[in-house]
């Protein structure tokens, strides 16, 4: 393996990664929401966070979705339950989630950040970059490249995140039905992360 070096970035050759755990039709299965929104209750109550309506609207809002949504999408669905909801009180919350471990950035190139619920364990990200659904998976087989990019850069690893951003099969489908001449568009919604 081969490190290649420009003056902003590292790259590396990865290894195929087995995605066998991942169901190609539809994203992971989710908790029920209420159970989350129960589960990340406890977790801000036992570290000192107020559970304002407003934090709990935001915090309703990521429980129930399986796309990534970025803080002015979280803000125009929560202010359905929380109509004074502000932007300020979106982002603390946001920080707040990720602190806790109950949220994870999504990173799209170009873009603003966008978030999604978390999910137990060491788990990666699929991400449909046309309608934004996120599909969970777990296991890597990353430890050999971490290991030999330390030896090879001196670096001290100590985490890692892997997010993989393309077009899920529903998209794909509604933009070849759409290039078709007697197709339909197939509705697949618009991501803007």
């Amino acid at each position: 393996m081969a490190i290649i070096e420009n003056e902003n970035d590292f790259h590396f050759r990865l290894p195929p990664i087995s995605l066998s755990s991942l169901s190609p039709q539809s994203p992971m299965p989710f908790p029920n929401p209420d159970d989350r929104l129960r589960q990340w209750r406890a977790a801000f109550q036992s570290h000192g966070y107020r559970l304002t309506a407003a934090r709990q609207a935001v915090m309703r809002v990521l429980a129930e979705s399986n796309r990534a949504l970025d803080a002015t999408q979280i803000l125009q669905q929560a202010r359905r339950e929380a109509p004074r909801l502000g932007l300020v009180t979106v982002y603390r919350t946001l920080e707040a989630m990720l602190a806790l471990g109950l949220a994870q950035k999504v990173h799209c190139a170009g873009q603003c950040a966008t978030y999604v619920a978390a999910e137990p364990g060491h788990t990666h990200l699929l991400v449909c970059r046309r309608c934004g659904r996120v599909w969970y998976f777990g296991g890597d087989d990353l430890a050999g490249l971490m290991q030999n990019v330390a030896a090879e850069s001196g670096f001290q690893i100590e985490d890692h995140w892997l997010q993989l951003v393309g077009l899920c099969a529903s998209c794909r489908r509604a933009l070849a039905e759409k290039a078709a001449p007697a197709g339909a568009d197939a509705p697949c919604g618009s991501f803007r992360p």
